[in-house]
């Protein structure tokens, strides 16, 4: 017998219909003696629906008042599992983030977990009932209903994962599993078998959408084994777990090609090169709360030089204007902007141990004529920035060069 937290995000649990195939899902475990604690999202687009109805109200809606509403939509889900899982004959009982005690900080709309009181749950589960527990909430030390920002099913699942000590947690979603790529990009990719924690979230910070950053973050923290699977199709997906569980295969130098379409590029040119004028360009962009990634500095001549860094694209007007200011302040001479870039990075544990990874990622890419515009690394991780109309075209070949078609699932 496995404890097993399993999560269903909101096309898993979409329809009436899709809510009984879960129920039966769940009830399938059980038969076979796993005790089962189980988070549901909101039925997909509901979530949406209520944003946009407190958009009619408020141009910017309070973000306490915007928690107790968006809340609402997993409350629904929970009571529909229970109910489908009662009709099966078994046992269960929802709660809310508020009814577990799911403890944050204060920060609505983009709360973190501080602590989990797990005593109703476990004398839920010594007594043969089903857990069903609203993902993406909390509450404060207030009593304040809290929400974890978009995605944070997936940290509500691997957060109660952890606290129960639970075998494994589960991710069910809409593929089945972690791909080396994107299939939808190129037709080559296939399903990982097992990934390690730090290549899922370099994968995940570089582009791939399949969990959210927090949640891998977390897996990995507290070692909790993280399972993606196919909500409506059967397999063993991708089992995502620490390094040392790859101790008896070989691994290969690179384990999945990342992209991003969302990048924009943005050039501070003529900085006068003196000390501190870097952090008196990008302390105002980080004021305004927008994310830098790569950061590039050219070679100083005649004592000035650029500075381009990435933001995300819909931050690129806002951070435009920020810096319009900034020019005059630090006597730059103007601001370049290109919205029309993307970033392709290859990701692997692999790349520790083996020399000339970058050269042969630079001449597979020149051999498409694709220029890299930037660079940046890290232990397991090269990302570039090139044209966005290269984007495909990159990953295919990529993906072609280090032999990841020729993995198998």
């Amino acid at each position: 017998m496995s404890l097993f937290v399993q999560k269903y995000g909101g096309t898993s649990v979409g329809t009436v219909e899709r809510i009984e195939s879960v129920a039966e899902k769940v009830a399938g475990f059980r038969e076979q003696g796993h005790d089962m604690v189980v988070v549901v999202s909101a039925m997909s687009g509901e979530t949406n629906r209520l944003i946009g109805m407190a958009n009619q109200i408020q141009e910017t809606p309070d973000p306490r008042e915007m928690d107790v509403l968006v809340s609402t939509g997993e409350q629904v889900t929970i009571a529909l599992l229970c109910m489908a899982l009662k009709k099966r004959g078994w046992d269960a009982r929802s709660y809310t983030g508020t009814q577990v005690k799911i403890l944050t900080d204060n920060a609505h709309t983009k709360a973190r977990i501080q602590d989990i009181d797990v005593s109703n749950m476990r004398d839920d589960l010594d007594a043969g009932r089903v857990v069903v527990v609203a993902g993406f909430q909390g509450v404060d030390e207030n009593g304040n209903i809290t929400t974890l920002g978009r995605g944070g099913s997936d940290t509500t699942g691997v957060a109660l994962a952890a606290a129960l000590k639970a075998d494994e947690c589960q991710i069910y979603t809409d593929v089945d599993g972690v791909y080396t790529t994107d299939p939808r990009v190129c037709e080559g990719a296939r399903r990982l078998e097992k990934i390690t924690f730090e290549e899922m979230l370099e994968m995940a910070s570089q582009g791939s959408k399949v969990l959210q950053i927090r949640a891998v973050e977390f897996a990995g923290k507290y070692n909790v084994p993280l399972r993606v699977l196919h909500s409506f199709q059967d397999g063993p997906g991708t089992l995502i777990t620490l390094d040392e569980d790859f101790s008896d295969m070989e691994q290969p130098v690179v384990s999945g090609i990342a992209f991003n379409r969302d990048e924009a590029k943005v050039t501070v040119v003529g900085v006068p090169d003196t000390p501190g004028v870097a952090a008196r360009i990008l302390a105002p962009i980080g004021a305004a709360n927008i994310e830098i990634d790569v950061i590039v500095q050219n070679v100083s001549a005649d004592g000035t030089t650029d500075m381009t860094f990435t933001v995300h694209r819909n931050d690129v007007a806002k951070a435009r204007e920020v810096l319009g200011k900034v020019c005059a302040d630090v006597k730059a001479r103007e601001v370049i902007t290109d919205d029309k870039i993307a970033k392709v990075s290859i990701v692997g544990v692999g790349m520790r141990s083996h020399a000339g990874v970058a050269s042969k990622m630079f001449d597979a890419l020149a051999e498409d004529n694709i220029n890299i515009q930037m660079i940046t690394t890290s232990e397991i991780k090269i990302a570039v920035i090139i044209d966005e109309r290269y984007l495909e075209l990159a990953v295919r070949s990529l993906h072609k060069a280090f032999g990841l078609d020729a993995i198998e699932s």
